[in-house]
């Protein structure tokens, strides 16, 4: 099996789920590597569509959740014929080129565009060619059911039914889970990783982020956190890319002892590690990632679109909880860190809520999967 992952750069988590997935190739000695999917309609449009959903996830959310809904409520937008799968599977002739000269035999789509474009490979192309497509949040996003693929990973098998429909049948469906890195999989001592991020020995430390692109309301919250913390907890707010968040909350907190602003941090697993209670916003890699670790969960309902369906997900399992406006979500947030009962509670909802080894088991899947397609052909 040599396998290819094709992920697309509109937000980080696509790709983390493809890092998780090359991580585990590697493990196994697995040939693998991981492209841009959109890259083989050009690299412009690759940084066109990129750079655009950087900018309207991060200052207008509204019209992201109008967008993505009114995806959802118009999807013969995204069937075969209409003029936006056209545009969107443009660069199925170079990437069948792409796949047929590197001899790659198994493709893993982990974005909806890069499932498309696959699906009209392997229809005018390649039929033998083995690929999947694996969900990063929980619901099924516009035009999955569109594609045509051998497997489709989704996160817990009480979504089944949301997935099925066109080209997506019961027999091709898996609940696999969400794929994670290792580093959310192997935990370090709570005190140790708050040792190295500076929280005080016996102090309760609340981790605050809104995703690589650090959005939502964080402002408010973390002021209204910040007046009313007492001294035996601690908050760090990661602010992600978004360097104009960091420096007002530089500023804002500047003389505070026990809040913490950083900016991008690299080992967001130990930071994670350290925390015992979760304040995000519901991107699906980013919850899974946090219930891999045990970790209960306050959400920021910012952008909502695909988020939304993360979020009322995780409520309904018990391990995260949520408020209507910054002060409740504040409120909500001092509580919990103070109640040990029930943050363990939340902890154990969490470890039964979704499926584990979701990247190793995947690879066994489309393992079988090729042994089938070798029988069908002899």
């Amino acid at each position: 099996m040599k396998v290819l992952i094709l992920s697309c750069n509109t937000g980080e988590g696509h790709n983390s789920c493809a890092a998780a997935l090359e991580e585990e190739c590697r493990n196994q000695n697995i040939p693998c590597d991981t492209e841009d999917a959109l890259r083989f309609i050009s690299p412009e449009v690759s940084r066109f569509i990129s750079n655009w959903h950087v900018r309207i996830y991060r200052h207008a959310p509204g019209l992201f959740r109008v967008g993505y809904r009114a995806a959802e409520d118009h999807p013969a937008q995204f069937h075969e014929g209409s003029a936006l799968y056209r545009y969107l599977t443009q660069g199925a002739e170079k990437l069948c080129g792409f796949i047929a000269g590197s001899g790659y035999d198994t493709v893993i789509c982990t974005h909806t565009f890069a499932a498309l474009m696959v699906s009209e490979v392997v229809k005018t192309h390649l039929p033998n060619l083995k690929t999947c497509f694996i969900a990063t949040d929980y619901t099924c996003s516009p035009s999955v059911k569109d594609s045509s693929l051998d497997r489709y990973f989704i996160p817990a098998s009480s979504l089944s039914g949301d997935f099925l429909g066109g080209g997506v049948t019961s027999e091709r469906l898996r609940a696999c889970g969400i794929p994670v890195r290792q580093m959310f999989r192997s935990s370090v001592r709570k005190e140790d990783a708050k040792r190295v991020f500076g929280i005080p020995e016996g102090h309760k430390h609340l981790v605050m982020m809104c995703g690589s692109m650090g959005c939502g309301p964080i402002m408010s919250i973390a002021r209204r956190i910040g007046r009313n913390l007492p001294d035996d907890q601690d908050l760090t707010i990661v602010c992600g890319t978004n360097k104009q968040l960091y420096r007002r909350l530089q500023r804002r907190f500047y003389d505070a002892k026990n809040v913490h602003v950083r900016s991008y941090v690299k080992d967001m697993a130990l930071l994670m590690d350290s925390a015992d209670l979760y304040l995000t916003k519901p991107g699906g890699i980013s919850v899974t990632e946090a219930a891999s670790m045990r970790l209960p969960m306050v959400f920021i309902d910012a952008v909502a679109g695909c988020e939304e369906y993360n979020k009322d997900f995780f409520l309904r399992t018990g391990g995260a909880v949520t408020g209507q406006t910054p002060k409740e979500i504040a409120r909500t947030s001092l509580r919990l860190l103070s109640d040990e009962h029930t943050l363990e509670k939340m902890g154990d909802a969490l470890d039964a809520a979704v499926p584990h080894n979701a990247a190793a088991n995947i690879l066994s899947e489309m393992s079988e999967a090729e042994e089938e397609k070798e029988e069908d052909l002899a």
